[in-house]
């Protein structure tokens, strides 16, 4: 979550954010919802598959390097603690 302590309402700013993105870059056939949730965004992510039973997660590994893989990434974290199937794309 952005640490820009200028927004006042700062999940309203980023659903604002998020819905003028979907409307720019529009997907053709595919059903959207705007999310935007606070907290930890691995832990969110794995917590929202939860709720939803979702029976699929798609996530980008965002250009490994060594510490990512001592350290963990977002994915790593999702791919180990989600109790549905987890898609990495490269």
């Amino acid at each position: 979550f952005e640490r820009n302590l200028n927004i006042y309402d700062s999940e309203k700013y980023w659903t604002g954010e998020l819905q003028k993105f979907i409307e720019a870059n529009p997907a053709e056939g595919v059903e959207l919802e705007a999310i935007v949730r606070k907290g930890a965004v691995h832990r969110q992510i794995v917590k929202l598959a939860d709720e939803r039973n979702v029976d699929l997660i798609v996530i980008e590994a965002a250009n490994p390097r060594i510490q990512d893989y001592l350290l963990g990434t977002t994915a790593s974290h999702v791919v180990a603690h989600a109790e549905c199937s987890v898609y990495v794309v490269r």
